[in-house]
């Protein structure tokens, strides 16, 4: 998935500075580079080279632009337990909105095996724990994912196929519309996210889960 994946102990730290979030708010944003994972997908091309995710409390949204001309976010709610997608590109302004069961169908075709690991290391200047993650449905493929406990957050992917790992993730796979990608936080700041950067625009024409997977087949 696109997603933060993406996204989401009890504290952040520090705090006085201005700009910065009160001790005891989930909130901020990480900035992330990400690239394809397959160089010979179709939409390859169009894959962004970073990401910036944005979090409060229960709400996370994921930003990514191939060359400000194609945009796409995903947009999710823990506590309604829904995920959106928006795509801005040309003409075509549109947003689905999945529920409980279809992001669940989603993440069976991306099933994976977590294994905690003792392994630590720095990333984006967080410490960061190690799993290794192997692929349910073709075991060969193996990977490892790194993710923090820092930032509070402990169920932030409960919507996500790592729902697993209790914390924020920070290097790791996801995949959304047929499309695998690799994201690594490279900074995290402290500050404010204005509410509204959860909301779909009211410009978006709302469509069905068919209809964006229409439009992602057509550009393959």
């Amino acid at each position: 998935m696109l997603v933060c994946s993406v996204l989401l102990i009890p504290f952040f730290y520090g705090c006085g500075e201005e700009g910065k979030t009160p001790a005891g708010k989930e909130e901020g944003i990480i900035e992330f580079d990400t690239k394809g994972v397959d160089e010979k997908h179709p939409l390859f091309g169009l894959a962004p080279s970073s990401a910036t995710l944005k979090y409060k409390g229960d709400k996370f949204a994921i930003e990514m632009s191939t060359m400000g001309m194609f945009n796409t976010s995903i947009i999710g709610d823990l506590k309604a337990k829904t995920m959106a997608q928006t795509v801005k590109f040309m003409d075509i302004k549109q947003a689905c909105i999945e529920n409980e069961q279809q992001v669940a169908d989603d993440n069976k075709d991306y099933e994976i095996k977590i294994e905690e690991t003792s392994e630590t290391k720095k990333i984006a200047g967080r410490k960061c724990h190690k799993v290794k993650v192997t692929m349910v449905k073709d075991p060969s493929i193996t990977f490892d994912a790194w993710y923090t406990k820092e930032l509070g957050m402990e169920n932030c992917n409960a919507l996500n196929p790592y729902h697993e790992v209790k914390g924020v993730l920070m290097d790791y796979r996801a995949k959304k519309m047929g499309m695998e990608m690799h994201f690594l936080a490279k900074k995290v700041d402290l500050v404010e996210v204005p509410d509204n950067t959860f909301e779909i625009p009211a410009s978006l024409k709302i469509v069905s889960k068919e209809t964006m997977k229409e439009f992602f087949d057509s550009l393959q």
